[in-house]
C-alpha cells in the first residue's frame, strides 16, 4: 500500500474520531432543561461555563462576558408593525440554549464552511451576489432591518440574506456575518433559519455553534433558529465589537422595544480585526448545484422600482471608529451584482420606519436559473 493511501486513511480517521468526540461530549453534557421546537430541531440548556463554544483552544484562558460594556446602538421603535416577542425558549440561570448537534449536523456545516463565499472576495465559483459594500473603514459595527422569505431551494443550493462587517490583507480575511438562511445541506430542512457565521485567524470558518467559538450568552434566543410563521419574517440585527474587550457582539431587536444580546465571538479568535475592521457590506448571496441551476435569492423577484415588490434591507448604519452611528451611504458604498440575468439590485432613499429624515434602503433578489454562470 502507498504512503499516499495510507496517509489519507489516516487523515479521514482522524476526522471521525474528531467528529465522534464533538458529539459525545454533546451528550454527555446532561442539560437541565430542553425545548423541541420540531421533529429534528432540539434546543439543549447547557450550563454556560461548560458550552461547547469554550472548548475553542484559542479559548483556554477566556473569560466570559455576560452583557456588553456599555449600551449597544440603539434600537428604538423604528419598525411600523406592532410585534410582541412571545419566548419560544427560557433556559434555567445559568444555562444557555445550545442546538442539539449530530454528526452529520456538524460534518455537513464544516463542509459548507470549507466551501464558504466570503464577502471580501468575488472569486468563488457557483456563488452569485446582489448588495452593496463600503470598504473606507474603519468600522466597529453593522446593523440594519431586513426580512427573509421562504424559498424552494434544493439540497446542494443555499440562499442568504445578511449584513457582514470584516478585514482583509494579502490572502487572509476574517469577517463576521449575521442574517436568514436557507440551506437543507447543513439544516437538513428548507426552512428559513437566522444564523451566524464567522472565520478567523485560523483560516476556518463556522456557522452557529456547529464548532466551538461563539459564546452563548442569551438564556432565551439562541444564535440560529426556524423562523416563526409569517412572510416575510422581519428582524433587525447588529454585529459591534465591544469597547471594552474587543469581543464582537450579536444583538437581535426581537419586539419594538425588546432587543436581545445573544452572545458574541471572543477577540481571541481574529488577528485582522482587532481594532475594527475595514469593510461592511449588505446583501443576498446564493450557492448554485454544481450541475444545476442558481437559486432564487431574496423573494425571487426582481427589484422593480416598488421598494416593497422584492426583498429589501433598510435603516442600515455602521459604527466608525469613534463608535458614532451613521448611514451607510454617508461612507461611499459599492455596489455588486454579478449576474444581472438571474438577479438584481435597486437603491434609494425613503423614510421609513419612524425616523426623521431620509434613510438608506436597496431592494435585492431574483429568480436564479441556468443563466447565471459560474
Amino acid at each position: 500500500m502507498s504512503t499516499g493511501i495510507v496517509m489519507a486513511l489516516v487523515m479521514n480517521l482522524l476526522h471521525l474520531l474528531f467528529l465522534a468526540v464533538l458529539v459525545h461530549s454533546d451528550q454527555n453534557m446532561a442539560p437541565l432543561r430542553s425545548f423541541k421546537l420540531s421533529e429534528n430541531v432540539t434546543y439543549d440548556c447547557l450550563d454556560i461555563y461548560k458550552q461547547p463554544g469554550l472548548d475553542h483552544p484559542l479559548l483556554k484562558n477566556h473569560t466570559i462576558q455576560m452583557k456588553p460594556s456599555v449600551s449597544r446602538p440603539e434600537l428604538n421603535n423604528q419598525f411600523g408593525k406592532n410585534k410582541t416577542y412571545k419566548k419560544k425558549m427560557g433556559c434555567p440561570d445559568g444555562t444557555v440554549p445550545i442546538l442539539r448537534s449530530s454528526e452529520e449536523y456538524i460534518s455537513n456545516a464544516q463542509l459548507f464552511a470549507e466551501k464558504y463565499f466570503h464577502p471580501l472576495s468575488s472569486d468563488s465559483p457557483g456563488t452569485h451576489i446582489a448588495g452593496v459594500r463600503s470598504s473606507n473603514g474603519s468600522y466597529r459595527g453593522i446593523l440594519a432591518w431586513f426580512d427573509g422569505f421562504p424559498l424552494n431551494i434544493e439540497r446542494d443550493q443555499a440562499s442568504y440574506s445578511q449584513v457582514y462587517i470584516g478585514s482583509g490583507l494579502d490572502n487572509q480575511v476574517n469577517f463576521i456575518q449575521t442574517g436568514y438562511m436557507i440551506n437543507p445541506g447543513v439544516f437538513g430542512d428548507g426552512r428559513l433559519w437566522t444564523y451566524g457565521f464567522w472565520k478567523g485567524k485560523d483560516g476556518k470558518g463556522c456557522y452557529n455553534t456547529a464548532c466551538p467559538g461563539f459564546v452563548q450568552v442569551s438564556r432565551d434566543v439562541p444564535i440560529g433558529k426556524p423562523a416563526g410563521p409569517g412572510v416575510p419574517d422581519w428582524t433587525r440585527c447588529s454585529i459591534h465589537q465591544d469597547k471594552g474587550t474587543g469581543n464582537w457582539w450579536l444583538t437581535q431587536q426581537v419586539s419594538d422595544k425588546a432587543y436581545i444580546d445573544i452572545g458574541y465571538w471572543p477577540k481571541e479568535l481574529f488577528n485582522l480585526i482587532s481594532n475594527g475592521a475595514n469593510m461592511v457590506g449588505v446583501g443576498g448571496v446564493v450557492q448554485a448545484s454544481h450541475s444545476g441551476p442558481s437559486p432564487p435569492m431574496g423573494n425571487g423577484n426582481f427589484p422593480n422600482g416598488d421598494r416593497m415588490g422584492s426583498a429589501i434591507i433598510i435603516n442600515i448604519d455602521v459604527l466608525d471608529s469613534n463608535y458614532e452611528q451613521r448611514r451607510m451611504d454617508s461612507f461611499p458604498i459599492e455596489k455588486l451584482v454579478d449576474s444581472p440575468n438571474c438577479y438584481g439590485l435597486g437603491i434609494g432613499k425613503v423614510k421609513p420606519f419612524h425616523r426623521t429624515h431620509l434613510g438608506f434602503f436597496f431592494n435585492y433578489g431574483g429568480p436564479g436559473g441556468n443563466s447565471c454562470g459560474v
